[in-house]
């Protein structure tokens, strides 16, 4: 049961490795008009289940601390992780924004029943390494000018580990809540678009099809399985599993034409990989276990 969570869990990160190839394909609309436009499609499977079995929508009805941390969690990150990209290098601002897995892993020993082993920590530091590999390729610089944009994209990691983290202590709450979650988030977003941005739309069917994809995948059906997965399944391997989302997303751009590998990518590759199997190594040494007569 708990590895099936697990590898229910690690299909968001699947998902999100296509965040970039979608985003890129999307065309030039905006920031939080895209995420507002996301987030509506990513609640339409939730809304087609409450319309076919209206019962579950009495699942929606939770203490307060659950939107509050369900909301924070979604809206918070994505309004941090915009806001750090539009006030610092999008390279050092990416790289501290993915802090989170790290986070995650290490904030687990805070967890009811957890315990945080060493090869939890240094295969989320493996995944870290690679992912510094992947997206600071030209070079990392750190200039005390973005101070405000870089302290956006760490609260941005915090936001994000957070609302991991406390997502595992509400472990009875129907995975159902989180349709609630990406409304409140498309409705938001729509307020920041609204006040911030000028409003632009996909030029062709191709961009349509790359939004509708965000939606439904990246910025839709992962999150449903992401809570899924902390709340059930191993929140440690995810957290540093998580590292492999850049890795898989470089991978991606590589098929599709749009890079070049490199020893580079082939190391970083090595890392994260073997970063992720360590950091699992316990489960899989518990499956070969011959249980004693």
């Amino acid at each position: 049961m708990k590895l099936q969570a697990t590898l229910i869990g690690f299909t968001a990160i699947v998902m999100w490795s296509f965040l970039a190839l979608f985003t890129a394909a999307s065309g030039k609309m905006p920031p939080f008009q895209l995420s507002a436009v996301a987030f509506a499609i990513g609640s339409l499977p939730g809304l087609v289940t409450f319309a076919l079995r209206p019962e579950r929508l009495a699942l929606l009805k939770q203490p307060a601390k659950v939107w509050i941390v369900g909301i924070a969690g979604l809206f918070g990150y994505h309004f941090l992780y915009f806001t750090a990209l539009r006030n610092a290098p999008a390279v050092e601002a990416g790289l501290i924004a993915y802090l989170w897995p790290l986070l995650i892993v290490v904030g687990s020993a805070l967890l009811p029943g957890e315990r945080l082993r060493w090869y939890h920590v240094v295969g989320a530091f493996a995944g870290l390494a690679g992912t510094i590999l992947i997206i600071g390729k030209n070079g990392i610089a750190f200039d005390p000018a973005f101070a405000f944009g870089y302290g956006a994209a760490l609260l941005c990691a915090f936001t994000w580990s957070g609302y991991s983290l406390l997502t595992r202590r509400f472990e009875a709450v129907s995975t159902d809540v989180v349709t609630g979650f990406c409304l409140a988030t498309s409705l938001l977003s729509l307020v920041c678009h609204l006040g911030l941005e000028d409003t632009v739309w996909p030029a062709s069917n191709g961009e349509w099809l790359a939004v509708a994809g965000l939606g439904l995948f990246p910025v839709g059906a992962a999150f449903y399985a992401w809570d899924h997965g902390v709340k059930n399944g191993d929140i440690q391997i995810l957290g540093a599993a998580s590292y492999a989302a850049p890795l898989l997303s470089t991978l991606i751009l590589l098929l599709t034409g749009f890079g070049e590998p490199s020893f580079r990518i082939a190391l970083a590759c090595v890392l994260i990989t073997g970063g992720a199997l360590l950091a699992a190594s316990e489960m899989f040494r518990s499956k070969g276990r011959v249980p004693s007569a």
